[in-house]
């Protein structure tokens, strides 16, 4: 057996349910330390988890399997990891006062002409970062404001949206909408390394990686500021400098019912702050400005405004807010809306897609249909059918139906035009070459029954905030399974499976939690003779995914290596007669 055959049955043989329990308890341990003010007890934890093996091929696994960017090399070209190369790296990970550098590569911001910077770090320093993560996160999350949403596990955009909700159901407020500007690029590293109060080995370990500097063309340049976005402990970093913020906004507003009254919500640099007074809006706006200032940071003037979600102010009336307009529209009395009491409102609080998105999400529809122009309809029926689902999803927790409608009949237009444009007209004969009926109703889809998915398919449900301030390291794995079978950007085909596996991976054991990445496996696989039925599918984690797979490809192999034997057998016993 080679070395490399070796390493793979050596990284097969991993408990990983062992190797996940051990991190998770100790993180739950920091966590509870955290919560009790123990800080020796956190950093002594912190040090005897980076310290254990559990946690060095956790690390590894996630940077070298589960990471969506696992095959972006950094500065040294390394991607892909063998097993055994996995196996070398866990050997060899450990805290240092060196780092280097990270690679950049600008990247386009959605829906924008701007372009974003992304450093994309070295394999080993990304998992010295997930091993750091592993152990910062839980003492964090101990004491994170409650309406931080962002980059937090079993947080999400949704939770944000919900939280706004709340504030505003009953009452019309002004809405101070607010963005920071260049917020992972100009944090102050002196502040931010201030606020950590961690241990020396590992301040000087986060120092290295924000000094670390970037390639960008075959030139190093410095990094005296921030923290460069792609790092996998760039997130929580600048969570951590953004931390207090929302403690600072409160804290310019007087006890009572104005606190009481007062809204803040926090995703990532976005925020925004809602109150019935105005007044209180500027002070609030004046404190986060202040606070900010002592970050080396600063509100983006051309993304930060005031509005009002019922009456018009200074022209602007509700306000959009990760992709959802949030507003307020008078109604009469048999529309409104009522307070606690069943009294009448005089208007219905309404949250939909954004102007912008929905104009994003058709101008991206139009471009896929006019790029397979001269491709299959098979083809195109994919590509479409995972992009409708993917925004829907998103969408599917608000007031979406209308706008579901409105992009179901642009896409139709879209689509006769490409059939137009593949026939020469839209006639009967066009119409039945790519659209058949199904059911009782006609559907642009192909002979074999492969069909194009509408927006109207979707159906409309409630998204259920997080609890106060629950958070994934709490031990409440119950509670956060759970949760994960309800996100509503899980596919109806995933969330069915959890349910009908009760939320665990048939592979390891584990339930799914937040954050995990979930993919579809054939039980038997199709090369075996396995079909798409329900009764053929089941959820694995990516890692555990690749496990199976690579034992189903080893004993596919097995048993053409037999057959082939048993012919050559054949083949011989046939001469010699």
């Amino acid at each position: 057996m080679t070395h490399s055959a070796m390493g793979s049955d050596e990284w097969a043989a991993i408990d990983w349910k062992a190797v996940e329990k051990m991190v998770y308890r100790l993180q739950t341990r920091i966590f509870k330390a955290k919560r009790r003010g123990d800080t020796k007890q956190v950093h002594r934890l912190q040090k005897l988890l980076m310290k254990s093996r559990s946690a060095k091929l956790l690390s590894v696994r996630r940077v070298t399997q589960d990471n969506t960017g696992k095959k972006t090399a950094g500065v040294d070209g390394v991607k892909s990891l063998k097993p055994q190369q996995r196996l070398d790296l866990v050997n060899n990970l450990y805290l240092t006062d060196k780092s280097k550098p990270t690679r950049r590569v600008m990247i386009p911001k959605p829906g924008t002409t701007e372009e974003r910077p992304l450093g994309i770090p070295c394999m080993i320093e990304r998992a010295r970062q997930m091993l750091v993560k592993l152990a910062l996160e839980p003492e964090w999350e101990a004491v994170f404001e409650p309406n931080t949403y962002g980059f937090r596990r079993g947080r999400g955009a949704h939770d944000a949206i919900e939280a706004i909700f709340a504030s505003i159901r009953y009452k019309g407020k002004y809405v101070l909408d607010a963005d920071i500007s260049k917020c992972f690029d100009k944090i102050s590293q002196k502040k931010l390394i201030a606020k950590l109060k961690t241990f020396p080995t590992l301040t000087r370990q986060i120092t290295a990686w924000l000094k670390a500097g970037v390639v960008m063309d075959g030139k190093l340049f410095p990094t005296n500021e921030g923290t460069p976005q792609g790092g996998v402990v760039s997130p929580l970093l600048a969570l951590i400098a953004l931390h207090g913020l929302e403690t600072a906004i409160r804290s310019c507003v007087n006890q009572g019912r104005a606190q009481r009254s007062l809204g803040v919500v926090f995703y990532a640099d976005d925020f925004v702050v809602l109150h019935p007074s105005l007044e209180v809006i500027l002070q609030c706006k004046q404190a986060a400005e202040n606070w900010l200032n002592e970050m080396s940071l600063e509100l983006k003037p051309s993304k930060t405004r005031i509005s009002h979600t019922l009456t018009p102010y200074d022209g602007n009336v509700g306000f959009d807010f990760l992709g959802f307009n949030i507003r307020q529209h008078p109604v009469g009395k048999h529309q409104s809306g009522c307070n606690g009491v069943g009294q009448k409102l005089g208007f219905k609080t309404i949250i939909k897609p954004s102007k912008k998105k929905i104009a994003l999400h058709v101008e991206l529809t139009g471009n896929i249909i006019k790029s397979y122009k001269g491709g299959p309809q098979e083809g195109l029926i994919r590509k479409l059918n995972s992009i409708i689902r993917g925004w829907c999803n998103y969408y599917s927790t608000v007031s979406s139906k209308k706008t579901f409608s409105y992009c179901k009949n642009i896409v139709w237009s879209q689509l006769r035009a490409w059939a137009r444009y593949k026939t020469g007209n839209f006639g009967s004969k066009t119409l039945d070459k790519y659209w058949h009926r199904i059911g009782y109703r006609l559907t642009f889809s192909t002979k074999n029954g492969i069909r194009l998915i509408a927006h109207t398919d979707m159906p409309i449900k409630r998204h259920v905030k997080v609890r106060g301030t629950k958070s994934y390291f709490d031990g409440d794995v119950l509670y956060w399974g759970k949760r994960r079978g309800r996100h509503p950007e899980l596919p109806n085909r995933v969330a069915l499976l959890l349910k009908k596996y009760k939320g665990r991976c048939l592979e390891c054991g584990f339930m799914f939690v937040a954050n995990d990445l979930i993919e579809v496996d054939h039980r038997i696989p199709k090369q075996e003779g396995g079909t798409d039925t329900f009764d053929n599918l089941q959820p694995l984690h990516r890692h555990c995914h690749d496990v199976k797979t690579a034992r189903d490809n080893a004993r596919r192999r097995k048993r053409e290596q037999e057959t082939k034997l048993v012919s050559v057998g054949s083949v011989e016993a046939e001469r010699r007669c």
